[in-house]
């Protein structure tokens, strides 16, 4: 059994690759969905609205598989029509982190908006009348201050996000969940080689978890020294 856990262990850092870049795309979407329900325009609020609500309300697997093959059969027709007669595979890591990002990306949209709301708007109106943009604004006096609101929910999003990366293996994506499932049918020790799996989950997210205190330790710095000065 233990010649298969040098691959499950290649596996992992597959999962973190995953993992990570999901969350880039995620944070991304986010920022641009929180900015858009925060605009004000009907038609940006409605299209960011529809994408909270429907991405929330879909299993995640569907989603997942809907992206893939779905995907793959809208890019083989739209080449189709342009004349190439050639089929076009996507590449399941590819797929996975679109798919993750996108699907997170709503979540953090609600984060992220919930962080903004929670910060006077009188700060932004008077970074405006001291002549800076909207961009140098969200810069200097938002962002440093809606991380520190949106760290619990952030941090909630991201543990969520890495246990949902073990679905890219039912697309062939070879992670650890899927290299432990193989080893799992090969030498039939499931419980064995699920366990380890589920182990190394628990040391990613342990880690993540520590990270993710000591930023939000550094974040609540002032608040915390104002608190006990008052108390």
């Amino acid at each position: 059994m233990l010649d298969y856990i040098p691959a499950i262990l290649e596996g992992a850092l597959l999962t973190v690759a995953v993992s990570l870049l999901s969350l880039a795309v995620s944070i991304v979407l986010g920022l641009l969905g929180a900015t858009a329900k925060l605009s004000g325009r009907r038609v940006v609020v409605a299209v960011a609205t529809v994408y909270t609500t429907v991405v929330r309300g879909v299993p995640e697997l569907v989603l997942m598989l809907l992206v893939f093959y779905g995907g793959t059969i809208g890019l083989n027709t739209l080449l189709e029509s342009l004349g190439r007669t050639e089929p076009v595979d996507i590449n399941p890591f590819v797929a996975g982190v679109l798919t993750i990002g996108f699907i997170y990306g709503a979540y953090m949209t609600e984060t992220f908006r919930g962080a903004i709301l929670a910060i006077p708007r009188g700060q932004m109106e008077a970074a405006w009348a001291f002549g800076m943009g909207r961009l140098q604004t969200f810069v200097r006096i938002t962002l440093p201050q809606m991380v520190r609101y949106a760290l619990p929910g952030f941090t909630n999003n991201w543990l969520v996000l890495i246990k949902s990366t073990a679905l890219v293996s039912l697309i062939g994506l070879k992670d650890m969940t899927f290299l432990a499932k193989q080893a799992s049918a090969a030498t039939r020790e499931p419980f064995f080689f699920f366990l380890f799996v589920g182990a190394l989950f628990l040391v990613y997210t342990s880690a993540s978890l520590w990270a993710l205190r000591r930023l939000n330790d550094r974040f609540s710095l002032g608040v915390r020294r104002v608190t006990s000065w008052q108390g």
